[in-house]
Parts: structure tokens; C-alpha cells; sequence
């Protein structure tokens, strides 16, 4: 019997990992990878190089190959041996033209950003999903189901207008199991953890000598680490910094839950793992409402997110590609559905 076909898109790192977990649960299959990918007019811009800074090129691609070839994973680059039976992505942001006539997986990534002043255009007015980033996650309706981080996420998406019966929570890959965090060889403890963010990439306005400037305060004679957010300038962010930490480590990569799992207190604008911090019990300084936050909280089920997200890839394959395209956009269920967050 031949096995079905699944082609898993990464990105950040953070999603690639995420790929490879959901893979793992998926031996009966013939899983293969892609690095983040568009087609049409945004696809040659990232081809010409002009699109480094997003994950579809530059250091994210780079860390998705990089991690691709380390695990010894297949790679079909842009999903060129299609068609698939399935695809499993982190991002409807963009979804690529050979993947639109295929059974989707829509899987939540992280931390959903707060909605810009381009989300009304993108959610009214049909402008590229894009220019609202994460806020925009799930508006293309595109996909037959979404596994949602958490129940406070599935409210977050029904109130997007996404039909209930495209909704699962099956807790989130990278984020279901904080508490192995804690076993680590992070060298710093005891410390404060500074976190900054790619709002001005992502068209946001960020003060961001006012957050350093706060930092400061709230750090005091402390010992600071820097980590930086992987979309953002490392130059511009590191000359920022040293205007007011001269000496403080600024680290471009590594694991940000370990780091937040050996520090005491967290400072950051907006990222996902403020999740871990406030999980952990960590002193969280952001500019987001933490009562909020701890409604989202991501599941918490010892890791096994991958595993629930891959029953829900048994259902979408056990089901006909012509059902699945005469529902999408009908509030019907599968036929024989049953959730995978409680089986």
C-alpha cells in the first residue's frame, strides 16, 4: 500500500522544529520538508534576495536548511514534487498556489500579534494577510482544520469569524511542556532576560529607547542578557543597546524557554515566550496584559501536542479531497470528526 504523501513547510526555526515533531508522530507516511515558500509576485521577490528579512529568505531559510540537513530530513524545495495528499504549515499568511487544491493543516506557531492598523484592510477589504502578520493567522480560510494553541486561542479564533468545526486544540509543539525547560546547560542564572521584538519589521512603531530606558530601571545593578528576536536588524538593535547596557551579552540565537527557564525576571515587548515565563512563575515585565495572556496560555499535555496534531492529519487523509472541498467555508463537520485534544 503506498503511503500518503505529506509535505511539511517550515520557517522560523521555532516552526521548522515544529514540522519535525508532527513528522515524528507521522511513521505510516511519506513526510517531506520545505523551508517557508511563495508563488506569484511574492515568490520572485523572495528569489531576487529582496525579502531576506521575512521567513522566506535570509537567516531563517538559512537555519531551516541548516536544520534540515543536521536531522537528515528529505527536502523538496517549494513542494516541487507534488501533489501532496497533505499539507502542514505554520502560516496561512501566504499560501502557496500548488498547495490551494490539496488537503491544509493549518497549525498555530506561537503567540498571535496584536492587530496593526493595516488588520481592518486585511480582514475587511481582502489586503495580503501579510501586512497584519500573525493577527491575520487563520483569515484565509484556506485549510480544512486549525490546531489551536489553547481554548483561549479557539475563542481568539471564532471571533475572527472562523467556523468552530475548523478548530482544534491540540496545545501547541515547542510550547506544551515548559517544565522540561528547567533541565538545561544555559550557563547564566539568576539573572535578568532582556527579549526584544521585530514590531518596527513588521510595520509596527516601537520606542524602543524607551523600553531600554525602562529596562534600566527594572534591572538596576543586576546581570542582563540580551536576546534578540531572529527577524529583527542584529545591528541596529545591538547599537541601540549599548547606548544604555555597555557590557551586557546580546545573543542572536539559542533557546529562549531555557533562558527564560534560568533567569528570575523577564523583560519583553511582544513574544511568545512570555508564555514560558509566566508559566514557569518568572517576574514578567511586557507591554501586554498578563490576565489575557494567562487565558491563552498555550496547553499544557508533556509534550505530546505533535501527537494530537498528527491524528489530526489521520482524519483530513482518511477523508476525500472532494468532501473536504465542498465544506470549507460551511459550518459542517467531518463526517465520523472526533476531536484530537480529548482521544
Amino acid at each position: 500500500m503506498t503511503k500518503p504523501k505529506i509535505l511539511l513547510i517550515g520557517g522560523s526555526l521555532n516552526q521548522t522544529t515544529m514540522m519535525h515533531k508532527i513528522a515524528s508522530a507521522l511513521p505510516d507516511c511519506d513526510c517531506v520538508f520545505t523551508p517557508y515558500y511563495a508563488t506569484g509576485i511574492i515568490g520572485e521577490l523572495a528569489r531576487l534576495n529582496l525579502l531576506h528579512f521575512s521567513i522566506l529568505g535570509g537567516r531563517h531559510k538559512r537555519a531551516t536548511l541548516r536544520y534540515l540537513n543536521e536531522h537528515n530530513l528529505p527536502l523538496d524545495h517549494a513542494g516541487q514534487n507534488g501533489p501532496y495528499d497533505l499539507v502542514i504549515t505554520g502560516s496561512d499568511l501566504i499560501v502557496p498556489a500548488n498547495v490551494r487544491q490539496t488537503r491544509l493543516l493549518l497549525v498555530q506557531e506561537g503567540m498571535l500579534e496584536r492587530p496593526n492598523f493595516l488588520f481592518p484592510f486585511v480582514r475587511w477589504l481582502g489586503a495580503p494577510r501579510f501586512l497584519a502578520n500573525t493577527s491575520a493567522t487563520g483569515l484565509s480560510h484556506a485549510y480544512d482544520l486549525l490546531c489551536a494553541a489553547s481554548e483561549g486561542y479557539r475563542q481568539h479564533f471564532l471571533k475572527l469569524g472562523i467556523p468552530n468545526h475548523k478548530i482544534v486544540v491540540t496545545g501547541m509543539p515547542n510550547f506544551d511542556h515548559f517544565e522540561g525547560y528547567r533541565r538545561n546547560n544555559f550557563k547564566h542564572h539568576h539573572y535578568v532576560l532582556i527579549l526584544t521584538s521585530s514590531i518596527r519589521e513588521t510595520l509596527g512603531f516601537d520606542d524602543r529607547h524607551r523600553f531600554l530606558q525602562q529596562a534600566q530601571l527594572i534591572a538596576r545593578d543586576r546581570e542582563v542578557v540580551f536576546k534578540l528576536h531572529p527577524n529583527e536588524d542584529p545591528h541596529r538593535a545591538i547599537r541601540e543597546i549599548r547606548q544604555y547596557f555597555k557590557h551586557a551579552p546580546v545573543l542572536l540565537s539559542g533557546n529562549a524557554h531555557e533562558m527564560i527557564a534560568n533567569c528570575d525576571i523577564l523583560i519583553a515587548q511582544t513574544s511568545s515566550a512570555i508564555f514560558t515565563a509566566l508559566a514557569l512563575g518568572k517576574q514578567v515585565y511586557s507591554c501586554l496584559d498578563e490576565a489575557k495572556l494567562r487565558e491563552l496560555l498555550p496547553l499544557q499535555n508533556g509534550g505530546t501536542s505533535h501527537l494530537r496534531i498528527a491524528e489530526a492529519a489521520r482524519v483530513l487523509l482518511a477523508t476525500s479531497l472532494a468532501d473536504l472541498k465542498a465544506r470549507r467555508g460551511r459550518s459542517q463537520p467531518l463526517i465520523g470528526d472526533r476531536n484530537p485534544a480529548t482521544s
